[in-house]
């Protein structure tokens, strides 16, 4: 059976090593011992796994290409990061000597030929590294490219900018198979959702981040997603779709829950500030919940974060004045221990309930 992507090759060369190690134990301990034949045939079949994994994915074979791995994607984000930027700096550096129509000439030519390099190198970049980077300029080079086409033919400023700029970012990561892509997308996303709600509610669009609350369609939108949409061939996608999703839920929740002004609501300031907190509590216990059992660790993670801060933003609108501070910290050292131990007991529950730890 093929291997559809990247992640899911790695994640069986992960199994074959930790399969062999386990084998040395169990043939040392005298548990189980295989015929050299078999020995030999199980360890032709692995070889020949992981080389075929190597070759079409670039996978790493062992702890140290690990480690490498790693580096390489630090490398090969902060790379596109400083291009990108490199790419707008030298825009603006040299953008007075040249013509309007070279100008434009220029944009739409940087644009283009990014999207295409981008496509070209994903054909030849087997690890997605070099492909990344290049996703990244081509975004960056589209992000000049309006913005500077704006201001040229002064067009005047609208919020169908970020849904342009979605559109593009998200071609980008499904093309190559890019979260960061993706995660630029998502935001661009967000922001365009808020500021349409935002114009709903009789605001200025650009004035949308004013009232929280604008966030939260495009936080329901972004959650429904991945139970529509599968993304069988995109490794961490719907993960991220999720992540994303929560962050424009608790982070307005979170506001709202401690500045109740900038709420639509037209409530007293102290009754809409406990209206969020008991809300932020309830749905990021949901989330855990929610998380354990559907197996998301992302969601279970988003929870207990949101949940935590939460619970230690009261403790310190509560205690903070009127406590010492060694007693203060005490109580949060021992509220962080109780949360300990009920997140062990969930553990346990989930490995009763289903036969082994989650995913």
């Amino acid at each position: 059976m093929a291997t559809p992507n990247r992640t899911d090759a790695q994640q069986h060369a992960d199994d074959i090593l930790v399969f062999r190690r386990e084998l040395a134990r169990l043939e040392q301990d005298g548990v189980l011992a295989l015929t050299e034949l078999q020995r030999q045939a199980l360890a032709a079949h692995h070889d020949a796994l992981l080389a075929q994994y190597a070759q079409t994915f670039d996978i790493d074979r062992d702890t140290r290409g690990k480690q490498l791995s790693l580096g390489m994607r630090i490398a090969s984000s902060f790379g596109a990061l400083a291009l990108a930027a490199s790419v707008f700096f030298l825009f603006y550096q040299f953008w007075g000597l040249f013509g309007t129509t070279a100008q434009v000439a220029l944009l739409l030519l940087a644009a283009l030929g990014s999207f295409i390099a981008t496509l070209w190198v994903q054909a030849k970049d087997a690890s997605g590294y070099f492909t990344k980077l290049a996703a990244m300029i081509a975004f960056a080079c589209f992000v000049l490219n309006l913005t500077m086409l704006g201001q040229i033919f002064n067009l005047t400023p609208s919020d169908t900018i970020f849904i342009v700029l979605a559109a593009h970012a998200l071609l980008l990561a499904y093309v190559c198979n890019s979260r960061q892509m993706l995660a630029a997308g998502l935001l661009c996303v967000i922001a365009f959702l808020s500021a349409r709600t935002g114009i709903f509610c009789g605001l200025y669009w650009l004035n949308f981040g004013e009232r929280p609350e604008n966030f939260f369609p495009a936080a329901m939108l972004l959650f429904a997603i991945p139970l529509f949409i599968r993304h069988e061939r995109f490794a961490r996608f719907d993960a991220t779709y999720r992540t994303f999703a929560l962050l424009a839920l608790f982070l307005p929740m979170l506001v709202l829950a401690n500045w109740g002004q900038v709420s639509y609501l037209l409530l007293d300031r102290s009754l809409i500030q406990g209206l969020y907190q008991i809300l932020g509590f309830v749905l990021s216990a949901g989330a855990i919940w929610l998380g354990a059992r559907r197996g998301w660790n992302e969601v279970i993670n988003s929870g207990f974060t949101f949940f935590a801060i939460f619970l230690y933003t009261k403790f310190f609108d509560w205690w903070w004045r009127i406590m010492p501070k060694y007693l203060f910290f005490l109580v949060i050292g021992l509220s962080a221990l109780l949360l300990l131990l009920v997140l062990k007991r969930l553990r346990t529950a989930a490995v009763n309930l289903f036969g082994k730890d989650q995913p």
